[in-house]
């Protein structure tokens, strides 16, 4: 578990070092990259829905943290560098974002900052191994998607 740790917290850093180099990326890039990051967390929301909402699988507190741990890196991890305003003008073939991220962006930081905080705290709860707490906190992360995705993404 430790070197699982150490090695999503060397990804983060590497990711918030280069975030420079992200922005340098072509537009098909940042999307690409950001919707993989997002598919990354929703993949490991499901592993938590299956385990702390629907019980439809038994509780393993280890995978929960490491799934946890994945979501808060990946919320972490600088994906504002994957956010040109280039990006959201070809909505119909690449991506869902709409102008609004770019008219409203301290509407925009909110969210995400909102986010990453919501994040962190269920990378904390999922620490404890308390199977209700994390469902509360999964809650609070879906509350958190949820908010950007009102706002900032189309149908």
């Amino acid at each position: 578990m430790k070197k699982r740790t150490a090695l999503l917290t060397s990804a983060l850093v590497a990711a918030l070092l280069s975030a420079p180099a992200a922005a340098q990326l072509s537009v098909e890039k940042q999307i690409e990259f950001r919707k993989a990051a997002y598919q990354f967390m929703s993949w490991n929301m499901g592993k938590i829905k299956e385990q702390a909402i629907d019980q439809a699988v038994p509780f393993n507190a280890d995978q929960m943290r490491a799934a946890a741990t994945a979501i808060a890196a990946a919320a972490n991890s600088g994906m504002g560098a994957l956010y040109s305003p280039d990006s959201a003008m070809d909505m119909a073939d690449n991506t869902r974002l709409k102008p609004e991220f770019f008219e409203q962006p301290e509407k925009a930081r909110e969210v995400g900052m909102n986010f990453a905080r919501e994040a962190n705290k269920l990378q904390q709860v999922a620490a404890s191994g308390d199977q209700a707490a994390l469902a509360s906190q999964f809650g609070a992360v879906g509350q958190a998607c949820k908010a950007c995705h009102d706002d900032f993404r189309g149908d």
